[in-house]
């Protein structure tokens, strides 16, 4: 939930940095005008401005746009797992949401928890691209409590991928998905053998939407 301006925030971490304006223009490439007017609350800078200003300030991403998040900058290491290569591109902050219903469901700003700074190529692939902190062990040691999914928004996987699934429209799980094109059955499997596979058959498939592909697994070190 937000619980202070842009600029409420750009003026509170200037000053915890003991940073001039001049020198925060400096380390950011933004110039002199356009920082005026964030301090003035005229408007708020675009995802690419907030990164750098946060990363000038040593803040969080989050935090600096508002949300009740702490201050310090939140540091990840990412293993690349089954995800896509991301070595070429730009720095987008993606939002991260606390479960897989508040990241599919309505984007109320209470539902996001932090922003997590992603290279990626294209404006359309920022723009449905969601990442997720993960919930329970039925997909270790691939995907563990605690680890934050990167998810490109789609409404259909291939049979092997790991998806992210909404079941009878309200039950939101990670599973690896497993099919026979041409055929009327879907199977969600678990990693973990501790969990049972679930079967849908017939018209039990309906009971089924895919929301996303899982591209990314940053780990919870």
């Amino acid at each position: 939930m937000k619980q202070a301006t842009f600029a409420d925030r750009l003026s509170e971490a200037k000053f915890i940095r003991k940073m001039k304006q001049v020198e925060l223009c400096a380390a950011t490439g933004i110039g002199k005008s356009a920082m005026s007017q964030y301090f003035k609350g005229s408007f708020e800078p675009k995802p690419d401005k907030v990164a750098s200003i946060a990363k000038a300030l040593n803040v969080s991403e989050a935090w600096l746009m508002g949300y009740d998040v702490p201050m310090e900058a939140q540091k990840t290491k990412v293993f690349p797992g089954e995800a896509i290569s991301i070595l070429q591109g730009q720095t987008r902050m993606i939002p991260l949401f606390e479960s897989v219903a508040a990241g599919f469901g309505c984007y109320a700003n209470n539902q996001i928890i932090d922003f997590i700074p992603l290279l990626i190529t294209t404006d359309e692939e920022a723009e449905n691209t969601i990442c997720i902190k993960v919930s329970g062990n039925s997909m270790y040691p691939k995907i563990e409590n605690g680890d934050i999914i990167v998810v490109h928004k789609q409404d259909s996987v291939d049979s092997g991928q790991i998806g992210v699934f909404l079941i009878d429209n309200e039950e939101g799980v990670v599973k690896r998905a497993n099919y026979v094109y041409g055929e009327d059955w879907l199977e969600l499997l678990s990693i973990n053998p501790e969990y049972m596979t679930r079967r849908f058959e017939g018209a039990e498939v309906e009971r089924v939407k895919t929301l996303g592909l899982v591209k990314q697994v940053i780990k919870n070190i």
